[in-house]
Protein backbone atom coordinates (compact mmCIF):
# COMPACT_ATOMS: atom_id res chain seq x y z
CA UNK A 1 0.00 0.00 0.00
CA UNK A 2 0.65 3.29 -0.84
CA UNK A 3 1.71 5.80 1.90
CA UNK A 4 -0.26 8.31 0.54
CA UNK A 5 -3.11 7.93 3.30
CA UNK A 6 -5.29 9.41 6.30
CA UNK A 7 -6.37 7.67 8.99
CA UNK A 8 -9.66 7.91 11.13
CA UNK A 9 -10.12 7.41 14.80
CA UNK A 10 -12.21 4.13 13.98
CA UNK A 11 -9.60 2.69 12.30
CA UNK A 12 -10.28 3.60 8.71
CA UNK A 13 -7.73 4.45 6.26
CA UNK A 14 -8.51 6.96 2.68
CA UNK A 15 -6.54 5.11 0.04
CA UNK A 16 -5.49 6.68 -3.22
CA UNK A 17 -6.55 4.42 -6.27
CA UNK A 18 -3.72 4.35 -9.22
CA UNK A 19 -0.79 3.21 -7.22
CA UNK A 20 -1.32 -0.20 -5.65
CA UNK A 21 -4.62 -0.38 -7.43
CA UNK A 22 -7.33 0.86 -9.05
CA UNK A 23 -11.41 -0.26 -7.28
CA UNK A 24 -14.03 -1.33 -9.17
CA UNK A 25 -17.71 -0.55 -7.37
CA UNK A 26 -20.18 -2.80 -8.13
CA UNK A 27 -24.12 -2.52 -6.46
CA UNK A 28 -24.05 -4.22 -3.27
CA UNK A 29 -26.19 -7.40 -4.97
CA UNK A 30 -24.93 -7.75 -8.27
CA UNK A 31 -21.03 -7.81 -6.46
CA UNK A 32 -22.00 -10.38 -4.03
CA UNK A 33 -23.42 -12.37 -7.05
CA UNK A 34 -20.02 -11.90 -8.85
CA UNK A 35 -18.49 -12.64 -5.81
CA UNK A 36 -19.82 -16.24 -5.68
CA UNK A 37 -19.36 -16.63 -9.56
CA UNK A 38 -15.10 -15.90 -9.36
CA UNK A 39 -15.24 -18.03 -6.00
CA UNK A 40 -11.12 -18.36 -5.55
CA UNK A 41 -10.38 -16.19 -8.25
CA UNK A 42 -11.73 -13.23 -6.26
CA UNK A 43 -9.25 -10.93 -4.70
CA UNK A 44 -10.38 -9.00 -1.58
CA UNK A 45 -13.66 -7.54 -1.74
CA UNK A 46 -14.68 -4.66 0.35
CA UNK A 47 -18.12 -3.71 1.70
CA UNK A 48 -19.13 -0.03 1.97
CA UNK A 49 -22.79 0.68 3.31
CA UNK A 50 -22.77 4.15 2.25
CA UNK A 51 -26.40 3.35 0.42
CA UNK A 52 -29.29 1.70 1.48
CA UNK A 53 -28.34 -0.62 -0.72
CA UNK A 54 -24.78 -0.77 -0.24
CA UNK A 55 -21.78 -1.28 -2.47
CA UNK A 56 -18.81 -3.54 -2.58
CA UNK A 57 -15.11 -2.97 -4.80
CA UNK A 58 -12.84 -5.08 -6.26
CA UNK A 59 -9.46 -4.02 -6.47
CA UNK A 60 -7.97 -4.36 -10.17
CA UNK A 61 -4.52 -3.80 -11.61
CA UNK A 62 -3.39 0.10 -11.55
CA UNK A 63 -4.39 1.72 -15.24
CA UNK A 64 -6.99 -0.73 -15.22
CA UNK A 65 -9.92 1.81 -14.77
CA UNK A 66 -8.47 3.94 -17.75
CA UNK A 67 -9.88 1.09 -20.20
CA UNK A 68 -13.31 -0.13 -17.96
CA UNK A 69 -16.76 0.20 -19.31
CA UNK A 70 -19.04 -2.37 -18.02
CA UNK A 71 -22.52 -0.97 -17.26
CA UNK A 72 -23.91 0.13 -14.00
CA UNK A 73 -20.15 0.22 -12.07
CA UNK A 74 -18.06 2.96 -11.57
CA UNK A 75 -14.07 2.45 -12.03
CA UNK A 76 -11.47 4.52 -9.63
CA UNK A 77 -8.38 4.99 -10.78
CA UNK A 78 -5.53 7.72 -10.50
CA UNK A 79 -7.17 11.38 -8.12
CA UNK A 80 -9.79 9.30 -6.94
CA UNK A 81 -10.13 7.23 -3.53
CA UNK A 82 -11.22 4.47 -1.17
CA UNK A 83 -11.80 4.11 2.74
CA UNK A 84 -9.73 1.15 3.84
CA UNK A 85 -11.35 -0.52 7.02
CA UNK A 86 -8.26 -2.30 8.94
CA UNK A 87 -7.19 -5.62 7.93
CA UNK A 88 -9.57 -7.91 9.22
CA UNK A 89 -12.51 -5.94 10.03
CA UNK A 90 -15.39 -8.48 8.50
CA UNK A 91 -18.41 -6.48 10.06
CA UNK A 92 -19.45 -3.10 10.17
CA UNK A 93 -21.19 -0.40 10.86
CA UNK A 94 -18.90 0.93 8.10
CA UNK A 95 -16.71 -0.40 5.16
CA UNK A 96 -15.70 -3.60 5.88
CA UNK A 97 -13.73 -6.56 4.14
CA UNK A 98 -15.92 -9.55 2.61
CA UNK A 99 -12.95 -11.06 1.78
CA UNK A 100 -9.77 -9.59 3.59
CA UNK A 101 -6.65 -9.03 1.68
CA UNK A 102 -4.46 -12.13 1.63
CA UNK A 103 -0.99 -12.88 1.23
CA UNK A 104 -1.67 -13.60 -2.48
CA UNK A 105 -2.72 -10.01 -2.84
CA UNK A 106 -5.92 -7.84 -2.93
CA UNK A 107 -6.56 -8.07 -7.29
CA UNK A 108 -8.89 -9.79 -8.57
CA UNK A 109 -8.29 -10.13 -12.77
CA UNK A 110 -10.57 -7.50 -14.36
CA UNK A 111 -11.41 -10.05 -17.28
CA UNK A 112 -11.96 -12.11 -14.91
CA UNK A 113 -14.56 -9.34 -12.98
CA UNK A 114 -15.90 -8.46 -16.15
CA UNK A 115 -17.31 -11.73 -17.06
CA UNK A 116 -18.96 -12.09 -13.63
CA UNK A 117 -20.52 -8.77 -13.65
CA UNK A 118 -21.70 -10.17 -16.82
CA UNK A 119 -23.30 -13.11 -15.68
CA UNK A 120 -24.21 -11.83 -12.28
CA UNK A 121 -26.36 -9.30 -14.45
CA UNK A 122 -27.74 -11.93 -16.39
CA UNK A 123 -28.97 -10.95 -20.12
CA UNK A 124 -30.99 -8.15 -20.51
CA UNK A 125 -34.26 -7.95 -21.79
CA UNK A 126 -34.73 -8.42 -25.92
CA UNK A 127 -31.15 -10.86 -25.40
CA UNK A 128 -31.07 -14.37 -26.18
CA UNK A 129 -29.59 -16.11 -23.19
CA UNK A 130 -26.66 -18.04 -24.25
Amino acid sequence: MSSDRLPSAAGLTLYEAGHDWDAIRVPRSVGLAAMAILGTRCGAVLEDPITSAGVLYYFVPAGTADQWDVENTRALGAGSSVTIPPERRTDGPGPHWRICPGDDGWLTDPDALTAAIGDAFGPRIGEQAG
